[in-house]
Parts: C-alpha cells; sequence; structure tokens
C-alpha cells in the first residue's frame, strides 16, 4: 500500500507541478514572450487561453486514456501518462519565443498544452484507482484517507512549483525573461524520472485483475453515459473545488502582482498555503471515512462561500501578512477540506469496468469547468470592470454553490464496496419528511 501510494502521490504531484508552473508563467511572462503587440491585460488573458487550451483536453485524455485503463489495464496507462506528461513540459522549457519564429511559438506552446492535457485527463483516474482498489482489499474502511496520497500532489505540486519559479523570479528581469523562466519546467524531467521509477515497481490492481476475464461488450464510455447520471454528479461535486484552486493559485499571482504585490510575496503566500494544504486535505480524507463523504465536501463549500469576500478583501489589504492569511482560509483550509474527499467519492460512484472512464470524465470535467476557465472568466471581468476583487469572490461563491447543491443530492457512498461489477448510480439523498424533490 506504501508503493502505490508514493505512486499516485508522484503521479499527480507531478501533473499539479506542470501545470501550475504553466499557470504561473503565464501569469508573469508569456503574455510578452508568445503573445507580443497585445494591451497588457489582453495579452494575459490569451496566455491564460492556452492554460484553458490544455484543460479542453482533459476530458477527452479520460475518455481515452479511460478506456484503456478499462480494458487494458491502470499501470500501463499510469506509466504512459506520466511520461506524456513531463515530456510536454520539458519541452515546453525548449521552446523559441515569438521573437525567434514567429507566430509558430504560440501554435507550438497550445499544441504541447493539448498534449499535456490529454495525458493528464487519463493521470489522476489511474493513479486514484490504483490507491483505492489496492486499499479496498486490506483497509475498506481507510480508502479516504489512503486516496489522500493522490489528493496531497496537488498542494505539494503547488510548494514545487512556486518554490522554484520564486527563485528564478528573484534574478534580474532580463535574465528571468531571457532564460529563468524556463528552468521550472526544465526541472519537471527529476520529477519524471523519479515517478516512472516508483510506478515500474507497483503491481496492477487486484479489483481489476480479478475482473478483466469478463469485460464489457460496449467501450466504457458508452456504458458510462447509458447511465450518465454518476458522471454528472461526479462532474458537479467537484466545480466547487477546482475553481477556488484556481483562483487562489494561479490567477491570484497576476492579480495580486497587479495590486502591487512583487513575486516573492506571492507565491510566498502560495507555498504557506500549500504547506497548511498538505496537513488538511489527509485530515479531512480521515474524516470522511468516519463520518461520510458528503458532510465534510459540504462544510468545505460552505465555509469556501463564506470566506470569498472576506479572503479578497486581505488580498486587497495591500498587507504581505494578510495576502497569506486570506490564501491559508481559501485555499489551505476551505478548498482542501472540499478536495480531500473527493478521490475516494468518485471511484466510489463507478463499477470496476468502468471505473477508470466515469471518474476521470467525472473529474476532468470538473477541472474543465471549475479551474480551465475560471482564470480566463476572472481576467476577463476585473479587466472589464477596471479592477476590483467582486467578481472573483462571485466566481468562488458561484463554485461553492454547484459543489453544495450537488452534496446535497448524492447519497452516501462510504460504506460502499468496490467489487460491484455493475455502475453503481448515485441515488439521491432521502428528503426529509414533507419536503418536496
Amino acid at each position: 500500500m506504501r508503493r502505490v501510494a508514493l505512486s499516485g502521490l508522484l503521479g499527480t504531484t507531478v501533473e499539479f507541478y506542470d501545470f501550475l508552473v504553466y499557470g504561473t508563467v503565464a501569469a508573469l511572462v508569456f503574455g510578452d514572450l508568445f503573445f507580443p503587440g497585445a494591451d497588457p491585460a489582453v495579452g494575459t488573458v490569451a496566455a491564460f487561453g492556452t492554460f484553458a487550451a490544455g484543460y479542453v483536453a482533459r476530458p477527452l485524455g479520460g475518455i481515452v486514456f479511460g478506456h484503456f485503463g478499462d480494458r487494458i489495464g491502470r499501470k500501463s496507462m499510469m506509466l504512459l501518462t506520466m511520461a506524456l506528461m513531463g515530456g510536454g513540459s520539458f519541452l515546453i522549457g525548449l521552446l523559441p519565443t515569438y521573437d525567434a519564429i514567429g507566430v509558430w511559438a504560440p501554435v507550438l506552446l497550445v499544441a504541447l498544452r493539448v498534449v499535456q492535457g490529454l495525458a493528464i485527463g487519463g493521470e489522476w483516474g489511474g493513479a486514484t484507482l490504483m490507491v483505492v482498489e489496492h486499499a479496498e482489499r486490506t483497509q475498506g474502511d481507510r480508502r479516504g484517507l489512503w486516496s489522500s496520497f493522490t489528493q496531497l500532489g496537488a498542494p505539494l505540486g503547488s510548494v514545487l512549483s512556486a518554490g522554484v519559479v520564486a527563485l528564478v523570479s528573484a534574478l534580474p528581469d532580463d535574465d528571468f525573461r531571457s532564460w529563468g523562466w524556463r528552468v521550472p519546467f526544465l526541472l519537471s524531467v527529476v520529477l519524471l524520472a523519479v515517478g516512472l521509477f516508483v510506478r515500474l515497481k507497483v503491481a496492477e490492481s487486484p479489483l481489476f485483475a480479478q475482473g478483466r476475464r469478463a469485460p464489457v461488450a460496449r467501450p466504457p464510455v458508452v456504458e458510462v453515459l447509458r447511465r450518465p447520471k454518476p458522471v454528472l454528479l461526479a462532474a458537479c461535486v467537484g466545480i466547487g473545488a477546482f475553481t477556488a484552486q484556481s483562483l487562489l493559485t494561479g490567477f491570484m499571482i497576476s492579480y495580486a502582482v497587479d495590486q502591487g504585490y512583487s513575486r516573492p510575496q506571492v507565491l510566498t503566500a502560495v507555498t504557506v498555503a500549500s504547506c497548511v494544504a498538505l496537513a488538511v486535505l489527509p485530515a479531512a480524507s480521515a474524516l470522511s471515512d468516519r463520518v461520510g463523504r458528503r458532510p465534510v465536501v459540504l462544510a468545505g463549500a460552505v465555509a469556501c462561500a463564506a470566506l470569498a469576500f472576506p479572503v479578497l478583501a486581505l488580498v486587497d489589504s495591500g498587507s504581505p501578512g494578510l495576502l497569506i492569511l486570506a490564501l491559508v482560509l481559501g485555499h489551505g483550509v476551505a478548498q482542501s477540506t472540499m478536495y480531500g474527499p473527493l478521490g475516494a467519492l468518485l471511484t466510489e460512484l463507478f463499477g470496476t469496468e468502468v471505473r477508470y472512464t466515469g471518474a476521470s470524465l467525472g473529474y476532468q470535467a470538473a477541472t474543465l469547468i471549475g479551474a480551465g476557465f475560471s482564470p480566463l472568466i476572472a481576467s476577463s471581468l476585473v479587466a472589464s470592470y477596471g479592477g476590483g476583487s467582486t467578481p472573483v469572490a462571485l466566481l468562488l461563491c458561484a463554485g461553492a454553490a454547484i459543489t453544495a447543491l450537488t452534496v446535497w443530492r448524492m447519497r452516501e457512498t462510504h460504506t460502499d464496496t468496490l467489487d460491484s461489477r455493475a455502475s453503481q448510480a448515485a441515488a439521491p439523498s432521502p428528503a426529509p419528511e414533507g419536503t418536496p424533490r
């Protein structure tokens, strides 16, 4: 279990490191390096547009890698997705800029983002399923806790990306723009090598190995979409966590710099908040094993909505200390409480024969809606309304509200077993007596 959990942790660490490095560098320099000649605000929107391009590919990657993961095995897809993901990040670090090759620079940048998006679309599902399905055999009542190791890759990747970017951004501005921004992308090859080494030593999922002798006749995506309720619930329940994650990490860097903070101050705040998340995530996941997934996720959603305006007010204060407090409350506590139980919750919605496809599709649809377009929408709204944090706070509230309403409509799953060969639809929770549905 420790080796399997470590392989999941390393996979999602590489995933979030690569994506958050891109989001951070896009906020700082990509507007000038790959989209020159535009107004600075428009350049930032264009740079975040390539960020969204990676997210658009993620649901497609969930379908493609989910299909083969459900048919030929979890382990092989985990190795392939990690190689594509880390390799794409390394190649971004080698890309010539617009000044060197003209329009081909942004074209190649978007192409590599799409490759990364496809790979990441299958990465989370494979890593999470391997952990949860291995845990089912020996520690089924602790699936939430074990799945949190995969979820921990998000704050750990954030810490690593913020730390590396903070170091290179301390360079003189000319050096950072000419070569310093490439260093975080090139260093991803180290994480990739370690991750592949560990994953090669992990055994195939025992639940998949047991059921592979009787595969379903239809493609897994067809089976999932024939009964779409679980995947719709999976997508909607994750929107709040991903909206908060993208707005309070990648987007917040560009927003806070525009408010007068220095780059090191903002990256320090993101790093501190991510370190807090490293403690909150497993605690929330372990709690969900005891009291259920629904109450824990709901508590995180309510906290995120309640803290949205106070958090943005703290950011607007101009105080570096209050900026750290804002991100600790919003990202480190509220968002992490929502995000922690998702790995176990989403895998519990589907049967073994379609679990890779169903969980990946739901998770990646949530990232597309919640994280892929939130920075783009927030940048556009802030630019249109002449600054101010109100649009950002409203987006945080909207994402949290979607998650809270979805959780209310789901039934509890933490006591379910994963051995079922049939897709498990998540029925609505019983309404209080006399309450119309």
